[in-house]
């Protein structure tokens, strides 16, 4: 599961050392890769249930800089990040920098960058699922709208999403995450708080098109501009901690929820129109402020009159480049303002080595999903108030983040992305199969209490999203296979919010036990995937290791393969 490693990592891995010593012809290439000041001890796998909190074992002030294709005369040539990458004036393959040079730069990182896009995935996450606050203050009977105008509301809603998935995708490769994003949020929002203007069935159902289609490929493109700034180590946790926004956004908008629903009378309109108009305007405030405070790329943090001196000094900057392309040097194939060729988007779609991870996406979510639509909605049915139901969705939110967290770890703890996220699975089954079981006569107290552990259920997704994209390698397939899972994912969304329907309520017996079914067939995808890509490294290792070191070398230097095409690419799994 490694990918690219350098000759002399080669030699200690399952890969056997590819690179005989350097000619006169490379040497005279790259002359200072002869007086190369010494590199950092290669990270190695932390192991234990409590190491991602260990303290680092490595002295803080030792070289952090870890072994890459750079520090090998003949591969560095091969991987020279090209003239028209934006960060290339930072490039220097002999950068060293210390632990706690790294550690102090990446809390910075976190800070400039991680933190405003956790807030902006907040606003998306309150004006697409604020429509469950808004169910709780009579929203379908005022609009005369049944069960069945709800769900196709939230198809057509999905349907959007994944229609706009792949177009935002290019957009932003073409005009720069940091300009496509805000215009997303503008956009969307002037939708979310046009619902204030809601009159029936029709303009229910256009508005949620519409806010699908504005929102759409958001998630893949905040992926995609955070891949920038750090490893592919870094960016698994790191997609947690922006998934948790979502969480605090539930949080957060029920108590919203429970104000700005007590508005309902006021100037004769309901509370539900005051919600959608008061979030709405949140988002758009928000969005606007984010042309200024998202920039194109670690090197490009400059703004002529708010920050004349950038984030980040030139060290930092050179750290910054330097420690991202030696964990991955195809992230230096493409501009930040780059866009793909038709042929490129059409190699990346067939790739198939990325569709077991795709498939996932399509399913995983889908036994969960139908009881957290309607979570509020059962709450209300139950006999609850509309503050008691919003208030009481607030511990499934709760558990859902602490799994969220859990199964993060969980991940990088045994290194598997199969064992991480087949726990989701294994979450469901049995609360599944309990609701299942119930009937009229069930405590309303009890079917709160499964339900809530049924929605907050181990969020696996964030770990999907990094999994496709450390597995697709190259910034090629990278920018495509991002909108391409994130499309399945919206295919299953539209999947699960029709199987709960008006003829199968209140239990939705018919529902629960086409939920359980696609549950225990999910357990197998999951192993199937494991085998396909343990299978698929094991024959990558058996060709390589074939080979001659000459073979090896002249491979590398060779080689038309791109991407997780090469024979010395590992899969994730």
């Amino acid at each position: 599961m490694t990918t690219y490693l350098p000759s002399h990592q080669r030699a200690s891995s399952d890969v056997t050392s590819s690179v005989d010593k350097p000619d006169n012809k490379s040497i005279t290439q790259s002359v200072t890769e002869e007086k190369a000041p010494p590199l950092g001890a290669p990270l190695e796998q932390s192991t234990g249930l409590f190491a991602p909190w260990r303290t680092p074992t490595h002295d803080l002030d030792a070289i952090a800089t870890q072994p890459s294709v750079f520090d090998d005369p003949v591969t560095l040539e091969a991987y020279r990040p090209p003239p028209q990458y934006e960060n290339t004036h930072r490039f220097d393959p002999n950068a060293r920098w210390t632990w706690r040079e790294e550690k102090r730069l990446v809390r910075k990182i976190d800070r400039r960058i991680m933190i405003w896009a956790a807030i902006m995935f907040f606003c998306l996450d309150l004006d697409r699922t604020n429509i469950s606050q808004a169910n709780t203050d009579n929203f379908l009977n005022d609009l005369h709208l049944t069960t069945n105008d709800f769900n196709l509301g939230n198809t057509l809603f999905r349907l959007s999403f994944l229609i706009a998935e792949l177009p935002s995708q290019l957009i932003s490769k073409r005009v720069g995450p940091d300009v496509w994003i805000p215009t997303q949020m503008v956009c969307w929002s002037t939708v979310a708080f046009s619902q204030y203007w809601l009159t029936g069935r029709k303009t229910f159902l256009a508005t949620r098109f519409l806010l699908g289609l504005c929102e759409g490929g958001f998630i893949p493109d905040v992926v995609l501009y955070l891949s920038y700034f750090y490893t592919k180590r870094e960016l698994p946790i790191r997609l947690a901690y922006f998934w948790v926004s979502n969480y605090v956004s539930h949080i957060v908008s029920a108590f919203l929820a429970t104000g700005i629903l007590r508005l309902r009378g006021v100037a004769g309109k309901a509370g539900w129109r005051y919600l959608f108009l008061l979030e709405g305007l949140l988002t758009l405030s928000v969005g606007l402020v984010s042309y200024l405070m998202m920039p194109p790329g670690p090197t490009q943090t400059k703004l002529k009159y708010l920050r004349p001196k950038g984030w980040f000094t030139e060290r930092e900057e050179t750290i910054m480049v330097n420690r991202v392309l030696r964990d991955d040097p195809s992230k230096s194939d493409m501009h930040n303002r780059e866009g793909l060729a038709p042929r490129r988007i059409f190699q990346a779609l067939k790739d198939w080595r990325m569709w077991p991870i795709y498939c996932l996406g399509l399913v995983h979510m889908i036994p969960t999903g139908p009881p957290q639509i309607y979570l509020t909605l059962s709450l209300k049915n139950l006999g609850f108030t509309t503050t008691q139901a919003n208030l009481l969705s607030i511990p499934s939110t709760v558990i859902g983040l602490l799994m969220l967290l859990f199964t993060a770890y969980l991940s990088e703890i045994v290194n598997s992305r199969v064992a991480a996220t087949i726990v989701l699975q294994l979450w469901a089954l049995p609360l599944l199969i309990a609701l299942y079981t119930f009937n009229k006569a069930t405590s309303q107290w009890v079917y709160f209490a499964v339900v809530t552990l049924v929605t907050g259920f181990p969020y696996v997704h964030p770990i999907q999203v990094a999994w496709a994209s450390r597995n697709s390698y190259s910034v090629r397939t990278r920018t495509v296979s991002a909108s391409v899972y994130n499309m399945f994912v919206q295919a299953g969304a539209i999947t699960y919010a029709n199987i709960y329907r008006t003829d199968d309520k209140p239990l939705y017996k018919r529902g629960n036990r086409a939920l359980i079914g696609i549950c225990c067939m999910n357990i197998c995808l999951y192993i199937l995937t494991f085998f396909f890509y343990r299978t698929l490294n094991r024959w990558r290792d058996r060709k390589w290791n074939s080979w001659t070191k000459k073979e090896q070398q002249e491979y590398v230097e060779t080689t038309k393969d791109v991407g997780n095409e090469r024979l010395d690419f590992r899969f994730a799994y």
